[in-house]
């Protein structure tokens, strides 16, 4: 991929997300209700939810018409011009619900089935971290200029802080508090965010030194995956795979084995 095709889709997907963070946060009305539900009566889909993503995928296409998209609120286009677009228009769906401020709009883009460019903005944080494929991973926020993100030095296991994530299904969550029960004596600490874009930013960031979540969707991973393995974190699902469904790891480099081994110990990857 050119530099200068970089650049475009780097910039075109900051405008977008940028633009859905202002409908999301400026649009959010006081009596928010529930459009449709997703696997179960807990997991909502939003009207702002759906809003967000037909801006994202109209801004887009009106200046990549060729492109396709893969989209959580159920946009699915191939394109014919190589890049995919995998959008998340409001990952943290209910702590936006509740008003909570972990919750972020996640843009990527693809070719050839490897992402090239990573947006995640965080509106309530006031930040937004951004990727590009071999170019590094940075971040503006509250602090002045835009910062370039390094992963933290790892700490011992014991010493790790990490985060993690639960399904909607009453039974996947049972299971997976059980895994966070075996693990926790293991550890520093764990925290839930409740947004897996902003925890894979977080590991980015340096404000964590793990993370790892079983259930997620490609829109959930996509951009987040990139910013972090270009902070110098390594990603994965169970050993020897790829992030995804099953399971996702993000760690400091030192850290990352030994979680994920623990996590295939623990069955983290089951039902």
């Amino acid at each position: 991929m050119t530099a200068p095709l970089q650049t475009e889709l780097l910039q075109l997907a900051h405008e977008a997300a940028r633009r859905a963070g202002a409908l999301l946060r400026d649009g959010r009305p006081a009596d928010l209700t529930v459009a449709a539900t997703k696997s179960s009566p807990i997991d909502v889909v939003t009207e702002m939810d759906i809003a967000a993503e037909k801006l994202i995928t109209n801004l887009i296409a009106e200046h990549r018409p060729r492109d396709g998209f893969l989209g959580e609120e159920g946009s699915a286009t191939e394109g014919t011009s190589g890049i995919r677009w995998i959008v998340d228009p409001l990952d943290g769906t209910v702590n936006y619900l509740y008003g909570l401020p972990t919750w972020a709009v996640s843009i990527a883009a693809e070719q050839d089935g490897e992402t090239v460019v990573g947006v995640v903005a965080a509106p309530m944080r006031g930040e937004t971290y951004h990727a590009v494929r071999g170019r590094g991973a940075r971040a503006t926020g509250a602090w002045v200029g835009e910062r370039r993100l390094t992963c933290r030095p790892s700490p011992a296991l014991d010493q790790a802080l990490v985060a993690t994530g639960f399904n909607y299904v009453t039974d996947v969550k049972v299971h997976q508090a059980d895994v966070v029960q075996r693990l926790i004596p293991l550890v520093r600490d764990i925290r839930r965010s409740g947004s897996a874009a902003v925890d894979l930013c977080d590991v980015a960031a340096g404000r964590l030194d793990g993370y790892y979540e079983r259930g997620l969707h490609p829109w959930d991973l996509a951009a987040g995956d990139l910013i972090v393995r270009e902070a110098g974190a390594v990603t994965g699902g169970r050993p020897g795979e790829r992030p995804g469904g099953d399971l996702a790891v993000a760690a400091s480099p030192g850290v990352f084995e030994p979680l994920q081994q623990l996590l295939e110990d623990f069955g983290a990857w089951r039902d």
